[in-house]
């Protein structure tokens, strides 16, 4: 591709730069983990929904799917240092596969709403997740143990990332250009 003006060039190194940032926390995000069960606290929705809100729906779930790929390929990205083939089919890849649908779903119900809707956006996401990585885990074990030990426990903490989210960009102007 090449650039005809000065602003396009620097709008692909600003975009490219807001990539590799993006990445890196999502990375970082998923290495402040709690091991609880098959299903680790982690701060990754967190990141998850703050870089859809941040680079925008296609954007920000082109990057998450990036990110994504990299672990299952085998770079250890995801909580605990899981990555590979394992990731790929084990109790937490339902919350995995989920991440690039929650990021957009997070910046299409956020727009550039206040904090309460970018609050109710990232906490849409969450519970999102939540149905779609404990769908996943239902498949390798009784429905209702799945919920108790991959829903449950992070209802509670999918709210707090929300609010803490809903506050951080609205501090930071984390809007996307729609």
């Amino acid at each position: 591709m090449q650039f005809t003006k000065a602003a396009d060039r620097s709008e692909m190194i600003r975009l490219a730069a807001s990539a590799a940032l993006a990445f890196a926390v999502l990375t970082a995000s998923s290495h402040i983990a709690l091991p609880v069960g098959p299903v680790p606290m982690t701060m990754q929705t967190l990141a998850v929904t703050l870089v859809g809100v941040w680079l925008g729906a296609k954007a920000g779930a082109l990057v998450v799917a990036l990110w994504v790929a990299a672990g299952f390929s085998g770079l250890p990205v995801f909580a605990m240092g899981n990555a590979g083939p394992a990731a790929l089919m084990g109790p937490t890849a339902g919350f995995l596969y989920s991440f690039p649908v929650i990021a957009a779903v997070a910046a299409w119900l956020a727009g550039r709403g206040g904090v309460i809707r970018v609050f109710a956006a990232m906490l849409a996401a969450n519970l999102l997740s939540l149905v779609i990585g404990t769908a996943w885990l239902a498949l390798s074990m009784d429905p209702v143990r799945a919920i108790s030990v991959g829903a449950a426990p992070f209802v509670y903490g999918a709210f707090l990332k929300s609010c803490l989210g809903a506050l951080l960009v609205k501090a930071a102007g984390m809007y996307a250009e729609k």
